[in-house]
């Protein structure tokens, strides 16, 4: 199961990834905190379910059962993807890791202290915090992040800095417990929401960054803002008290 400080799930949603997922499966696979990475292949169309298979029958010959992959059927988005992959998870911490190399493994062992404390019972990795490095690219990107980021801190009434990052850490009971509806990148406001209205105690960490440009890989566009106002509209408990009120 790993070194005796391994405490975590490690989920990685995965879409169309062949020229990452290899290297990031290893960097995952070499962090001491590492019990098991799942990675849940959303349908990919671009040879990456060969390659995972081919990854987890070398995984298996060498009796490393760390490696598990599951496939979903066809494509069904990010949120649905970790909803596989929570369900699957065994270890004490489920980390989210997406498979295309911005965020680095390496930082796990800022993010689960807290944890480890019990200080905490999620902690979010923010890009906007701390000394690491972080890639320079799109400057309207930050802007839409960072009021993505108020307007739910406004809903839910915490104060991140980065509602929208990848890097999130849950006590395995915690996000097993959510009810989790959300398919596509709507589960980040989702998931802060029903965080929030659970009460749980949520810790902020800075972490490195290096994001892709669009031309490498990246996926996220404006249509998916749009949900996010959404879903911060719809989960958040101040947006379901205005429901009620209209």
């Amino acid at each position: 199961m790993g070194s005796p400080e391994a405490c975590l799930s490690v989920v990685v949603p995965c879409y169309n990834e062949i020229a990452t997922v290899s290297k990031l499966i290893d960097s995952v696979l070499a962090s001491p905190w590492t019990v098991e990475v799942i990675v849940v292949d959303d349908g990919s169309t671009d040879g990456t379910r060969d390659l995972l298979a081919q990854l987890a029958s070398s995984a298996e010959s060498t009796g490393d059962e760390r490696l598990r992959i599951v496939f979903q059927d066809h494509n069904q988005g990010k949120g649905a993807a970790l909803r596989r992959g929570f369900a699957e998870a065994r270890a004490r911490f489920v980390i989210v890791q997406d498979a295309d190399l911005e965020y680095d493994p390496g930082d796990y062992s800022i993010l689960v202290q807290p944890l480890i404390e019990d200080s905490a019972d999620v902690v979010y990795g923010s890009r906007f915090i701390g000394a690491e490095p972080h890639r320079v690219l799109y400057f309207w990107h930050s802007v839409g992040n960072k009021f993505l980021t108020m307007l739910s801190n406004m809903f839910t009434n915490l104060n991140l800095t980065d509602m929208e990052t990848c890097f999130k850490v849950f006590r395995r009971e915690v996000i097993q417990s959510i009810d989790l509806e959300e398919d596509r990148f709507g589960f980040e406001p989702e998931v802060t929401a029903k965080v929030a209205r659970g009460q749980w105690r949520v810790y902020e960490v800075g972490i490195s960054y290096r994001g892709r440009t669009y031309d490498e890989g990246k996926k996220i566009g404006w249509r998916d803002g749009v949900q996010a106002v959404e879903c911060i509209l719809k989960y958040s408990p101040v947006g379901e008290r205005v429901r009620r009120l209209l």
